[in-house]
Parts: structure tokens; sequence; C-alpha cells
């Protein structure tokens, strides 16, 4: 084992604070890295202050990582020393199961996540991006081409793939009409995807200061969703809507917009159900709602090559580790555009 140091929550109503903890050694399969960069997701928040009700502390969080390769274990191939490379959500799984097999890995019931998850390996939990180094099974490693910039890419392993995955598997492409509910750090990634995967780009949201900025990321139009009236002119006429809203709201809004077999598709997890949807509104257009989570590994590496392709990235604000508390109340007031990244540079070993 070998020490590192991060920041932690120790509880769900406490700030998080420096933490010094122990890392495996680098196994024959494992690669370990140095983080550059971490990606604050929402998700962090959640887990943090156990609104999920499955938290264990100390918890350090961080699912969203960048870092360079600084070892090999021996049976390593396809990286060497020094690469650019992403860890997103999952750090290991059961590897024979039909979701394995399939590349879901996301899916698998032994799916290991990067935090807050039962270390199969070293025992105790995960431990995540919020740290000096990590180090994880070769499988779960993924390329980051230089092309991109680093911290930009971050929020990539999560936000990223979390609005990819869904526009790749409705086969969304030129000719379609998409919508995107929500402005957010997912929201904007999903205009972003959508626009560069050839669809005809609408966003919807309550404010209407943010009109601007969507058109400016690649919506063709902006609708606020409280007009009635400007919901009423899209009725029937979507092929697929990706909703990234993640607090409790009426659906029956959107399935209304979709066209005969069009899909709602939800991607955010609120603490409390939505509202029970108007199953007319499914039934007699053979509508659906669905939801999906995150992407496996292989699909995250094909999100990383299409977005070194397009020279898409995350819009960031970049903020020192002992910022961190802050942050968090301003991601929860929706005062960042879109996404912050810490720069792992400024964690001090001195702290802990």
């Amino acid at each position: 084992m070998q020490k590192t140091h991060g920041y932690a929550a120790h509880n769900n109503h406490s700030p998080l604070v420096p933490f010094s903890f122990e890392r495996r050694d680098p196994g024959a399969n494992d690669i370990q890295i140095e983080i550059l960069f971490c990606g604050v997701c929402h998700s962090d928040v959640h887990q943090v202050r156990n609104e999920w009700g499955n938290s264990s502390y100390p918890m350090v969080p961080g699912h969203e990582i960048i870092g360079n390769v600084t070892a090999l274990g021996s049976t390593v191939t396809g990286f060497n020393v020094g690469d650019r490379v992403g860890v997103g959500c999952l750090v290991d799984a059961c590897r024979v199961c039909e979701d394995c097999a399939d590349n879901l890995e996301q899916f698998c019931n032994a799916a290991t996540f990067t935090y807050n998850a039962p270390d199969k390996i070293s025992g105790g939990s995960t431990y995540g991006g919020y740290s000096a180094q990590v180090v994880v099974d070769q499988h779960f490693v993924l390329h980051v081409s230089d092309k991109l910039d680093p911290a930009a890419a971050a929020p990539l392993l999560c936000a990223g793939i979390t609005t990819y995955s869904p526009l790749k598997h409705w086969k969304v492409g030129k000719g379609d009409k998409v919508g995107i509910v929500g402005l957010g750090g997912l929201g904007h990634m999903g205009v972003k995807f959508a626009r560069a995967m050839g669809a005809e780009v609408v966003l919807f949201t309550q404010s209407a200061g943010k009109s601007a900025d969507a058109i400016r990321l690649g919506a063709h139009e902006v609708v606020i969703s409280s007009d009635s009236n400007a919901m009423q002119k899209h009725c029937g006429s979507f092929d697929f809507i990706l909703n990234t809203v993640a607090a409790p709201h009426n659906l029956d809004s959107f399935t209304e917009l979709l066209k005969r077999d069009g899909t709602l598709c939800l991607v955010g997890v609120p603490d409390t159900p939505h509202p029970s949807p108007a199953v007319g509104n499914l039934i007699f257009k053979r509508r659906q709602i669905a939801g999906s989570l995150i992407g496996g590994i292989k699909e995250t590496q094909e999100m990383l090559d299409f977005c070194a392709e397009h020279s898409i990235v995350s819009d960031i604000e970049i903020i020192p580790i002992q910022q961190i508390n802050q942050a968090y109340e301003r991601m929860v007031n929706s005062d960042v555009k879109y996404r912050f990244v810490i720069d792992l540079a400024t964690l001090n070993a001195d702290d802990v």
C-alpha cells in the first residue's frame, strides 16, 4: 500500500477537508495515474450529503479524472508511462455477465464505482479523484487525445458520456429533431453532441437568460418551457428529447411534443420521483419514456475519440481544491457555466 492525500467528507453535513489515505500498489493489470484535473459532478453533492441514502464515510468524491500514467503493471498493454488518460465512473465489473459481454459494464450487478463503493481488491471503499493519484485496472482506463484540453476534457468522463450514450443508442443523426431539456452540466454537453451529430437542436429551459448561451453552444432554437404557446407550436414534432433535469417535474409537457414512436429519455436523477405521466400521451402515439446510465468503457472511448474529432469539450471553471465547498454551494444554486473542474496541482500534502 502507498500513502496519498486528497479531500474527503466525513459525514453528510460537514465540509470536505484534507485527508490522508492509502492506495494499493499497482498489480499486474493496474495503471497508476497522477491526477491532473477532476470534474465536479452534481452526483458528488448528492453522495457527500447522502441524498441518495447509500453513502459511506470517509468519502473522497470524484469520477471525472484526467491524469498522466506514472507506473504500469507487468501485463498492461496499450499504455505507456507519460500517456494522458482518463478514468470515469467505473473502476471494475465482473467481466463475465451478459452486460459486460455487451460492453455495457455500467449495468453489471457487480460494477464497482470510482468512489463510495466496496473495493473488491483492497477492501474498504473506493476513493475518487479529489486526490493526488489513483490506481485502476487497465480495462477501465481511457486514452485521452492531446487534441483535447485536459481540464475541459475531465467532465467528458461523466457529463459527456451520460449525454452521448443515449443520443447514440437512439441513433440521433442528420434530419432528426432533438430536444434538450435543461442547460446545465449535462444539458450543455447534450446540445454540443446533438449538433455535432447533425440534428436540429431545440433547447428547453425555464430561464430566458440562457437563450444566447444555448445558441452559442449549438442550439438552433430555444423554447421557454413555461410558455404554453411556445411549447404547443412544437407538439408532435420531436424524434427524441433528452431530459437532463435532476429535479422532479411534470413530464407530460414533453411527451406530447414527441412524434409517433418518439422517445423522452431521462438522465437526471431526482431525489424524489417525477409526477406520474399521463398514460394517454404515450399509448395513442406509441411514445416511450426511457432512461440511460452513463456508458460502457468501449462507448466512453468512442465518445472521447468523437470529441477529439469534433473539438468538443465542456465549458468549465477551474478551481483550486480549497474552494470545493464553495463550489458545491454555487453548483446547487446553478452558479456555474457549466462545470467546475479541480486543478489538483493546488492539492498540498502539508494540509493533511
